[in-house]
């Protein structure tokens, strides 16, 4: 293709770039992450859960990952704020009987006090106050997050201008002492960077347009000389390579 094609095939990938629930299916072969995590977050929740524990999921987004569980539904609630996943939300997991309720998971929550068992979170956000709030005493947290410096060599490619990290306080270490100053005990952790791999730069526009906190002001025109760089990576190399960030943490509540 000349460079005239390969603009336009990526600007049909940036029009497209619009997302359903947590769903990179439309990418799905055309790049590859979290496959060598030393850890698979959903075999530890698995290890604490118990079918009588009830259960909230933070962030739950459109609740694939929530369902995944294999929880009673009774015993289960989760929250999301973005609208159309909350749409999402209401129309999979209402009707399985999960108490699912429109919320912000780094907010103020709509249940009373010591509701839960157990409290998870992939990948969304949490205050330690509100943990402290609705869990019952000695009830766990599980969180896996992305961290700090995670895609930022993928960032740097497109977006060099890009110095500022989205979220600087993501890593471990400060989330472990921020749940510690609330009174939870850390039972289990670790962190680790690990490739992201890309195999066309048609993928790489679709994913820097969706997760648009880590990739601000990118569009197919702006970063155009940056794409036919990752152009020539791909042509050379077959793969453009990066390197995610990821944490997780399970507290126990002491008090």
């Amino acid at each position: 293709m000349n460079k005239e094609q390969l603009r336009e095939l990526w600007k049909k990938e940036e029009e497209t770039a619009h997302i359903h629930g947590w769903d990179f299916s439309h990418i799905h072969g055309r790049y590859d992450e979290e496959e060598d995590l030393p850890w698979d977050f959903l075999a530890v929740i698995k290890k604490h859960l118990t079918p009588e524990m009830k259960l909230l999921d933070l962030d739950t987004g459109g609740g694939e990952f929530l369902l995944s569980y294999d929880h009673l539904y009774e015993n289960t609630a989760a929250v999301e704020s973005y609208p159309p996943n909350v749409e999402l939300c209401k129309e999979v997991l209402l009707p399985l009987g999960i108490d699912f309720k429109e919320a912000y998971g780094g907010g103020k929550l709509p249940f009373p006090d010591e509701s839960f068992d157990i409290v998870t979170n992939r990948h969304g956000d949490y205050d330690p106050a509100e943990l402290d709030r609705i869990l019952k005493p000695n009830g766990v947290f599980l969180t896996q997050q992305v961290g700090a410096e995670n895609d930022r060599e993928l960032v740097e490619l497109l977006l060099p201008q890009a110095t500022e990290l989205p979220f600087p306080d993501a890593y471990l270490t400060v989330k472990m002492a921020e749940l510690n100053e609330r009174g939870f005990e850390i039972i289990e952790c670790g962190e680790a960077r690990r490739p992201i791999r890309f195999y066309d730069v048609g993928a790489l526009v679709w994913f820097a347009r969706i997760i648009e906190w880590e990739f601000p002001d990118f569009s197919v025109d702006t970063c155009l000389d940056r794409l036919y760089e990752a152009q020539r990576i791909i042509e050379e190399k077959g793969v453009i390579e990066g390197r995610i960030h990821r944490f997780y943490i399970v507290a126990r509540k002491l008090r």
